[in-house]
This record gives C-alpha cells, structure tokens and sequence, in this order.
C-alpha cells in the first residue's frame, strides 16, 4: 500500500468502462466512414479526465501519407463561432450594441444591398436578417475550378447576395446564409480597424496558444494538411484550402481537432466573453436550435444542452460538440472522398454523412457520461 501513498485516484471501473464503450462505439461509427470512401477522419475527445485522438485514412491520395491526429484541415461554418466572438467582444467593449442596426455603419448596406430596414447585428449572428445567401447566386453554378480558384472578397460576396431578392418577410425567420458573416467581417474591419483575420488571432488564436489555426493567406504544401478532392468532368480536383474561403468569415478558418476542442472548452468556461455576453450566445434562435454562431444538441447526460457547429465546404464536413461545463467535447472532421461537383446526388451523399456524424458524436458523448 505505502507505493500508492500520494498518488492520484485512479478511474473508476464503470468511468473505464464507460470510456472503452464510447470508443469502440465511435470506431465502428468510423469504420463506416471509411468503407464509404473517405479520404480521411480526424477525432478528438476530451472528458474530465482524459483524452483520446485518433486518425485514420491518408492526408493526400497521390502520396497517401497517412494522416495525423494534428492534422489541419478547413473547417468551414465552425468558423462562424468564432467570429462571433469577435463580435460579441465589440459588445462587451460597448462599441457597438447587439440590437444595434449595423444599416448606418457599413457601407455596403448604404451601397450595394438593398435591406427592406433596419438589420441588427443580433440578426445577422442568428442568421434571421434575411439576407440571401450569395451562394445561391449565380456565382456556385460555375465550373469548380473557376469558383475554388477565384478569391471572393467580403465586399464581392455581399455584391452577389446583392443579385438576389432581401424581402421583407424573410426578415426575422431564421435563414442560415453566409452572406451575413460577411456583414459581420466587414463590421468587425470598420469598428477594429484591422483585417479580421488579425482581429481573431489576438482575440482567440493568440490567447489560447491554437498555434495551428488561422484564417490568413493558404499553406497548401504544408505536410499537415489533409486534402480534399472533388470530381468534375470525370477528373480528380484537388481543393485543398481554396482560393474562394481565403480570409472568409462565413468559412474560410484552417484548424484541427485538437485547436477547436481548445476554443469551445474555452469560450463555454467563460474565457472568451463576459457572462453575459456567453448566455446571449447560448440562446436559441426561435423555431431552430441556434443561438448567436451556436448550434445547440440536447445533452442526455446533464438535461441541459451542448454547443458546437458544423461545417461543410469543397470536400471536407466537420463537427464540433462541447458540453455546457466544457468538461466533454468531441470534434471530427473528414475528408470526404471525391463526389462528383454539384450533383443532386453528391449534395444528398454530403447531407447523410453530415447527420450520420452528429448521431455519432452525440452518441459518443451520451456514452461517455453512462
């Protein structure tokens, strides 16, 4: 007994118990995935009191270098969380107000958009501005190359949504549309006077330490990063971080598993905004489980509910879920393998794995708590 004298308790046979079930669970859930034809799968989970990552698949198929659990990868809308709070920061700083009408502030709403009135910046974060999506534009209908490959600024992405109808009675239901982080990417350039991609590094990258997440200019020869492919006229695309989300607020951050974990933990344990800030962020949005960048899933361990968001883009789908307390997080993403660009088929594909990744991540954590 005396060797024992000092150390830490250790698990307890049903927290082991509990654990190895969530895993071997979660690993038949991924080897599904990768009979399917992923490329790649990436997860991360963190409990109070441990931590397990693991990848599976290639980070290239020419190469097929196996991938990494630190692995980067574009994570798409989860980017939105975080440029929400760089938002709600400029709240808390009393620079702008949440129900403030942004129509006076940014130009474009002056010059290029035609709002049917006043549009909040609470209603762009919960996405109930009605504000088109500039990806129904014209814009996605071209050929991949030309979309992947054209840099679409802020101001061009809010030009196409501009070609596209706002009506009045759109105005208040909630509508998710890219197009109002843009609004937002441009609200936090005029109030910051910085780029953005600047703004969310000293308010999150650089304070929580995320060394291998930016939204700054592409790294596409890097060794870590995991590419995705889609297929167009019978050929093999790579779209590795391409130029269409480089710097974009609506999608465009490059993270891992690990860095996105480090980010929910810190936003829901209050080290990102004020108290209040974080139960706005919290709130739903009515009729839809969205708050402020905020997706929300029923928690079955606590009665309460978990954060995160999803994201999709150019071949790649992740998750991203985190317990109230921050104790519990899973975050996945995949490299998809390559689907033939916009086909109905390839669009129904990405939908099914889409919810097939939130029942397992949900399942994995109600199984970590049991």
């Amino acid at each position: 007994m005396s060797g024992c004298v000092g150390a830490p308790p250790g698990p307890a046979p049903s927290s082991v118990a509990a654990t190895q079930a969530a895993t071997n669970s979660l690993e038949r859930r991924i080897q599904h995935f990768m009979e399917g034809g992923a490329t790649s799968l990436v997860v991360q989970m963190r409990w109070p009191g441990g931590e397990w990552s693991k990848a599976y698949g290639v980070r290239n198929l020419d190469s097929k270098d196996p991938a990494r659990p630190q692995d980067r990868v574009s994570v798409a809308s989860i980017t939105k969380s975080m440029v929400a709070v760089s938002v709600l920061k400029l709240v808390d700083e009393g620079l702008i107000g949440l129900d403030d009408p942004v129509n006076g502030v940014l130009e474009s709403f002056r010059t290029t958009l035609r709002p049917p009135g006043p549009i909040t910046v609470r209603q762009l974060l919960n996405h109930n501005s009605g504000m088109p999506d500039f990806g129904d534009s014209e814009y996605a209908a071209g050929p991949l190359k030309q979309v992947a490959n054209t840099r679409l600024s802020m101001q061009r992405g809010l030009e196409l949504a501009a070609t596209l109808p706002w009506e009045s009675k759109n105005v208040d239901r909630f509508s998710y549309s890219n197009s109002n982080y843009l609004a937002l990417g441009q609200l936090i350039e005029k109030l910051r006077g910085r780029p953005v991609a600047d703004v969310l590094k000293e308010d999150i990258f650089a304070p929580l330490g995320l060394q291998h997440t930016s939204l700054a200019e592409p790294d596409r020869q890097a060794p870590d990063n995991i590419h995705a492919y889609l297929i167009e006229g019978g050929e093999r695309v790579d779209v590795t971080q391409p130029e269409a989300l480089v710097g974009s607020p609506a999608g465009g951050v490059i993270s891992t598993t690990q860095d996105l974990n480090t980010f929910y933990r810190a936003l829901l344990r209050g080290q990102l905004l004020s108290p209040a800030m974080l139960e706005e962020m919290k709130k739903k949005t009515e009729f839809w489980d969205y708050g402020l960048g905020l997706e929300r899933y029923p928690d079955a361990c606590s009665g309460d509910f978990r954060y995160g968001h999803t994201g999709h883009i150019f071949g790649y789908t992740s998750i991203s879920i985190t317990s109230a307390d921050g104790g519990s997080q899973i975050t996945m993403t995949m490299a998809l393998r390559p689907l033939a660009w916009q086909d109905p088929a390839s669009a129904r594909r990405i939908d099914l794995l889409q919810t097939q990744m939130q029942q397992a991540a949900q399942e994995t954590l109600d199984r970590l708590c049991q």
